[in-house]
């Protein structure tokens, strides 16, 4: 909790201690003092704390008007630290937001190269956990207050709106952002979204989630550099479950998120080499320097090569596919700094 609202918080349960003890004070000090009954001694203590100015229930003597003085004096200095309190405490609380909001559009504009989730739904999630598990940047667009409130936090960030609006967009960073994820449930949402995303992100990549295998190809057209459809995929899996059961466990293992356990990376060959002369996989010798065995090669071109050899030469603009045990692949990032930056 925040400290501002955990200092009113104490304050206003001190304002209603003070409150309830003015109320004691008064009825014992008339039930005693001019022997009225409990409810008389209520009522009188009632009508004098709060000012009204209503009759006595009977004349009062020497040392209960005494009493009703001090009575008087005390509650209107109880009374009006009560309000304020509660009218500060009150107030605080839309502050707090405002503050809060404040701070985290600061830090989505600091960020660069950042990734946009639209959407944060089941495939929203998922995306988020594993951009955690590598440590990537990444802001998340969701329209439901209710899912930010409970989910938002240090680590990942919310933009409140419609992601289809391009103001949200641009108050998500979209125009420094390298990649945009579109995981709305609506196929027509995700087609508006890659639409104005890429209007204003020329250059960005987009992948947008699929419910319609008629909306793949609209999707392509629309801009979306990779098109995912997350019902086809499962249907796939479970099978290859069948067929394969013994390697896609295996593979599933590869890619289980957590903190300490990625099995597999990708690596751009610049972060790789201190200097500008071409260098092969031979050369580079990252499974006695690492232990992470160099699994595929990726050109410049986009073709993939598995399984390269030693001798391949690593051109610019290309990477490599390294798989290794999560201390491993951690080793790998810190001795070539390649920690998703």
């Amino acid at each position: 909790m925040n400290p501002l609202i955990k200092l009113f918080r104490t304050k206003v349960y001190t304002a209603v201690f003070l409150l309830l003890l003015i109320l004691i004070i008064g009825v014992v000090g008339f039930r005693i003092m001019s022997n009225y009954s409990w409810v008389d001694a209520l009522y009188m203590t009632v009508i004098t704390i709060t000012t009204v100015g209503f009759g006595e229930v009977q004349p009062l003597d020497a040392n209960a008007k005494i009493f009703t003085v001090f009575l008087i004096l005390a509650s209107v200095v109880i009374l009006g630290y009560a309000i304020t309190v509660i009218t500060e405490y009150i107030l605080s609380q839309n502050n707090y937001e405002e503050l809060k909001q404040k701070k985290m559009q600061k830090k989505i504009d600091s960020f660069k190269g950042h990734i946009i989730i639209c959407g944060y739904g089941r495939n929203g999630k998922q995306a988020a956990k594993k951009l955690l598990a590598h440590k990537k940047p990444f802001v998340v667009i969701e329209k439901n207050k209710d899912i930010i409130d409970k989910f938002q936090s240090e680590m990942v960030p919310f933009v409140l709106g419609n992601a289809n609006e391009d103001e949200i967009l641009l108050q998500a960073g979209i125009e420094r952002a390298k990649t945009l994820i579109s995981a709305l449930p609506n196929d027509a949402d995700n087609l508006f979204v890659v639409l104005s995303a890429r209007q204003i992100n020329s250059e960005m990549n987009i992948i947008s989630r699929a419910s319609q295998e008629t909306s793949y190809q609209k999707l392509k057209l629309a801009g979306a550099n990779n098109v995912i459809l997350p019902d086809i995929i499962g249907g796939d899996h479970m099978a290859s479950l069948v067929v394969v059961p013994d390697l896609i466990e295996f593979i599933d293992n590869l890619s289980i998120v957590g903190k300490a356990n990625v099995n597999i990376e990708e690596v751009a060959v610049e972060k790789l080499f201190t200097s500008s002369k071409i260098e092969t996989l031979r050369h580079l010798d990252l499974r006695k320097k690492t232990g992470c065995t160099v699994i595929g090669y990726k050109d410049d071109q986009g073709d993939y090569i598995v399984n390269p050899e030693a001798d391949m030469q690593l051109q610019p603009n290309s990477k490599i596919i390294v798989l290794g045990r999560p201390e491993q692949i951690q080793k790998l990032n810190s001795i070539y700094d390649i920690n998703y930056s």
